[in-house]
């Protein structure tokens, strides 16, 4: 006696589509976990720069230690013009030429500004800017104030 074969219609397809559905949840999946990676990377970027900008604000107080005391005070944000590079500069001279490159530097942060304080110690240097892009210009230095920018800082000893 003949057997007949049953067939099963539309299966493949379902199958098709739910396959279709697990690989699309993964291909977002990849794209957030890229799209994470790139801001971290932008972040870290921005790290880097502003601890290097940091230190090079150190190393110029640090060669003009005569001045070391009016270093206190400097905002990149009140806007600085002096050039020393053409021509000898005294050494007050020499601090508004610092103060006019570093704000150059700390400009190319997003949302960058600098700030030299008073510390115990000797002199705050800080660098601050705009790490989540939220537009943020606090100068607290408060990680949990959304207003407030991300800051690195260090001191220089006199």
């Amino acid at each position: 006696m003949l057997k007949l074969k049953q067939s099963q219609h539309g299966l493949t397809l379902v199958e098709a589509m739910i396959a279709l559905l697990v690989i699309s949840i993964g291909l977002l999946g990849i794209a957030a976990l890229q799209l994470t990676a790139m801001n971290q990377n932008s972040s870290s970027l921005n790290h880097s720069q502003a601890v290097r900008y940091a230190y090079n604000m150190s190393d110029r107080i640090r060669a003009n230690m005569v001045e070391f005391d009016n270093y206190r005070g400097i905002d990149t944000d009140t806007g600085y013009a002096q050039d020393c590079t053409g021509a000898p500069c005294n050494s007050g001279q020499m601090l508004t030429a610092d103060a006019s490159d570093w704000e150059t530097l700390v400009q190319t942060l997003p949302g960058g500004r600098g700030m030299i304080f008073d510390d115990p110690d000797g002199v705050r240097v800080v660098v601050m800017w705009d790490d989540n892009g939220t537009g943020a210009n606090g100068t607290g230095c408060n990680p949990n104030n959304q207003n407030d920018l991300t800051c690195y800082s260090l001191v220089v000893a006199q």
